[in-house]
């Protein structure tokens, strides 16, 4: 079994759940995917790392950072910079907090994101792109670049369409809900 092929095994086995949800947009459905119940694993950490950074090299991206909304991203950004580092080519993650901090140095982005850094923004899972929405704000105001979103996930509800209208250069996914959904009936 394939990198992608495990990955999509172990979200359907750990992270697709059926029923009836209220999701964080406020949108219902009938299926959740707690992408977390993954990408917090060591063998998702592996996969997304490995999966994620090709994603990226395939798509001819270069950042320098990746990272996004804690705690969605950070599994997802950690696992990719760990990856990075095996592959010579070091990137570095960061995070960016709800809100800032109310002490220390009252921080909204953690872990040393320099002007000028070229990001990419990452998500475990994406429905509308509002939580990669949140997250560029704040990047925008730290002037860095923005190549791109990567989710784990891409519930293909709109996300990619809303993120485009913003002005994300691109948005790539790893798997698509429909590809859980589908492998889920298989079972």
């Amino acid at each position: 079994m394939n990198a992608h092929d495990r990955l999509r095994a172990l979200l359907v086995e750990r992270s697709l759940r059926t029923g009836e949800f209220t999701l964080a947009s406020g949108a219902r459905s009938n299926y959740y995917i707690d992408a977390r119940r993954t990408t917090m694993t060591a063998e998702g950490q592996a996969l997304i790392g490995q999966l994620g950074w090709e994603a990226i090299r395939e798509a001819g991206l270069t950042p320098t950072h990746v990272g996004g909304m804690t705690l969605g991203a950070d599994p997802v950004a950690y696992a990719m910079a760990h990856h990075s580092w095996l592959q010579g080519t070091p990137v570095d993650a960061f995070t960016v907090r709800k809100a800032a901090k109310e002490h220390g140095t009252g921080q909204r982005i953690e872990g040393g994101l320099p002007a000028g850094a070229r990001v990419v923004v990452v998500e475990d899972s994406m429905t509308t792109g509002g939580s990669a929405l949140q997250a560029i704000e704040v990047l925008r105001q730290a002037d860095v670049e923005i190549l791109a979103v990567l989710t784990v996930v891409d519930r293909e509800e709109g996300g990619t369409a809303h993120l485009i209208g913003a002005g994300v250069p691109r948005v790539l996914s790893l798997v698509t809900a429909r590809e859980l959904l589908a492998l889920h009936a298989t079972r």
